[in-house]
């Protein structure tokens, strides 16, 4: 019997549309070679490239800088530290790394770009210039390290990632690469992503915007400034990466930790297209498709990933070129192909498995805030959801917790607690959530409901 399970591979015309699509990009783009990868349901399903050397491109295992896909990893090593109970994301930077002059900066406004900080460093441009030139914060700070108020607005800022780095260094007592060797490259299995590039590897070229010439761009050791974007990586690595932000891995972070690194903790810039910033992520939409990734670019290099939750599928997008090849805007349309040509699976439906515990069939059902109908069901995974009866408003689900409550996890209600209320029969009189009262008749006049009830009830005119 066919139990509709996922077939992974792809339809040649899915493989014909990205190998269209990457070609368009390489020769619009005018960058000596790209190289993408597409992943879904944790395999990489696809692997092309575009070059302008005779013989054989690059392939996936190929290193590529990734500029500020680095931020990512930085993210992973302090979410970490907070996992472990180290930090809380809501401490001061001065609490763990002293004497900064930005320290009432919090860790999760570093994270999420709202800390105020400028956006680059003070004196020569540090994406093609020493490290060495920076060897201290106070030479990555300046003299004055804020643009603007702190916790006011999102200012993406590449000094406030050097000072997470920073912060790593001085929790684990190691280096920050090695301590992102250790604690996520290892584990991963992502031994082609390094500080330094290791063959085999591209070239950093800057094209001629008038004329088809080109010019190689310096390799910099970037130093203090590597957790905002040193590393070099290659699409396969990148596509696993993908995999760890999409599910997790409990040898480096909870799927509920990378759930939260998706999760807005920025607003967007007015004027732009984006949906925010979550913890060291980038977050967008193309259509009503979410994603979830990274842009970067250094002299010489472009980069993109880019996944998607709802469709599981990831996307990533390498190019050796300072400008022109959009590698972010291509990944996100990688990512479009697959899932709308090959639109995923639904997981099979399974009843609510066999338990000791009571199921709470009493607060399934339909329920009424002021007139508004609402409906309660209860899921496979044990949780709750609660939203409109037909139409659009307000949907969340709901943890059980050892008392008897439920905690919103999504949406409006997400940290809000859902409460019973019982008769002294001990059925079940109402729900309450964050003040309001949900009823089983529209404005029960048994129910406690906010500014009571008309004594007369519902009644006609005339």
């Amino acid at each position: 019997m066919d139990d509709l399970s996922e077939d992974l591979e792809l339809l040649p015309a899915t493989r014909r549309a990205l190998r269209h699509r990457i070609a368009v990009a390489q020769s619009a783009g005018r960058a000596p070679s790209v190289v993408a990868a597409v992943l879904r349901g944790g395999e990489v399903v696809w692997e092309g490239s575009r070059t302008s050397v005779e013989g054989h491109g690059p392939d996936g295992n190929v290193q590529y800088r990734i500029g500020s896909i680095t931020k990512t990893f930085t993210a992973v090593l302090v979410m970490r530290l907070r996992d472990e109970g180290l930090l809380s994301l809501s401490d001061p930077l001065e609490k763990h790394l002293p004497g900064t002059g930005a320290g009432e900066v919090s860790i999760a406004q570093l994270l999420a770009h709202t800390g105020g900080l400028a956006a680059e460093t003070p004196g020569a441009w540090w994406e093609r210039t020493p490290g060495a030139l920076r060897p201290e914060l106070s030479d990555v700070l300046g003299d004055e390290p804020f643009a603007l108020t702190p916790g006011r607005r999102h200012h993406y800022s590449n000094p406030g990632y050097t000072l997470l780095g920073a912060l790593v260094e001085a929790l684990r007592g190691q280096p920050w690469e090695e301590a992102l060797r250790a604690e996520v490259l290892e584990p991963l299995g992502l031994d082609r992503t390094s500080g330094q590039p290791r063959a085999p590897h591209a070239g950093g070229w800057a094209v001629h915007p008038w004329a088809d010439l080109m010019m190689p761009e310096p390799l910099e050791d970037l130093g203090l400034m590597a957790p905002a974007g040193q590393l070099w990586s290659t699409t396969r690595d990148l596509a696993r990466f993908a995999d760890f932000l999409l599910h997790g891995d409990e040898r480096v972070l909870s799927a509920e930790s990378v759930r939260e690194m998706r999760t807005p903790a920025a607003p967007p810039e007015p004027g732009l297209a984006d949906l925010g910033y979550g913890l060291g992520m980038q977050l967008t939409a193309q259509g009503e498709r979410r994603l979830a990734g990274h842009s970067g670019s250094l002299p010489g290099f472009v980069a993109g990933l880019w996944l998607s939750e709802a469709d599981d599928v990831a996307a990533v997008v390498l190019a050796n070129c300072t400008s022109g090849l959009p590698a972010a805007t291509v990944a996100a349309e990688l990512v479009g192909i697959v899932a709308d040509a090959e639109p995923r699976f639904p997981k099979p439906w399974r009843p609510f498995p066999a338990s000791e515990d009571r199921v709470p069939l009493e607060l399934c059902g339909p329920w009424y805030w002021g007139t508004s109908a609402q409906v309660v069901r209860l899921t496979a995974d044990g949780l709750l959801e609660l939203g409109p009866l037909g139409g659009s408003g307000r949907t969340a689900r709901f943890r059980p917790g050892p008392d008897g409550t439920w905690t919103g996890l999504s949406g409006y209600y997400a940290g809000e607690t859902l409460r019973a209320v019982r008769r002294e029969d001990g059925s079940v009189s109402h729900l309450d959530l964050a003040s309001f009262v949900f009823t089983r008749e529209p404005y029960d006049a048994q129910a406690p409901v906010p500014g009571g009830v008309d004594p007369q009830g519902w009644r006609g005119i005339g």
